[in-house]
Formats: C-alpha cells, structure tokens, sequence
C-alpha cells in the first residue's frame, strides 16, 4: 500500500462534528446555509471601514445540505459516504473524493471540528 493510500484511508476514518460555535439552519427546501461571526479586530476595521457582514451565511450546496445534518460522534466519513450513495447514487461519483474536498475546505474554514475516537 502507497503511502497516500494509507493518507486517504486516514481521513475517510476521521469523525466529523459541529463545532459548538457554529450556528446553522435548513430552509423550507432542506438546504443548510452556515452562520459564522466575523469577530477579531480586523473583521471589526474591515466592518467599519468597508462595510463587511458581521455574520456570513454560507449556503451549502445538495450534497453538502444532505451531509450536514448527519455529522455526529462516531460516524466516519466513509459512514457518510455509504449514505449519500445511498440517496443520490451516481450523481455522487467520485464520492469519497468529493466527500473528503468537502470536509477539507470546511476543515480549513473552521466549519468543522473533528471527534477523537481514541
């Protein structure tokens, strides 16, 4: 076995969860918009001087509304890919591909925190 085989087999074990700081909700269609704070002191100058949001809503896409709500202690990312396969068959593919850009954009964002099953 490769070494970013091993890598990619990792990631897909990992745990995802909702932070305790992240706020969201679902629309009458079942989509998941994220509501993030802009806090700091640069959000706060960028606020003033240029008019930013102090809170950013970030809308997700199909799959992502279909995951979001799943996210929970002890389910992997590959328990969740076996769900979305389940509901949106080939429209998914590459699945576990798609699956683990998603956690890791979120991941990068601070969107998600991550359950340590050790």
């Amino acid at each position: 076995m490769s070494k970013k085989q091993k890598i990619s087999e990792n990631y897909l074990e990992k745990c995802p969860i909702h932070p305790d700081y992240m706020d969201w909700s679902v629309d009458e269609a079942g989509m998941v918009t994220l509501h993030k704070e802009n806090k700091g002191f640069f959000n706060r100058l960028a606020q003033f001087f240029f008019n930013k949001p102090k809170v950013s809503h970030i809308h997700l896409d199909d799959m992502g509304s279909f995951v979001w709500p799943r996210l929970s202690k002890g389910k992997t990312i590959l328990m969740l890919g076996e769900e979305v396969k389940e509901h949106f068959g080939e429209k998914a593919e590459p699945l576990y591909e798609r699956l683990a850009k998603f956690f890791q954009v979120l991941d990068s964002y601070g969107f998600i925190a991550w359950d340590n099953k050790e």
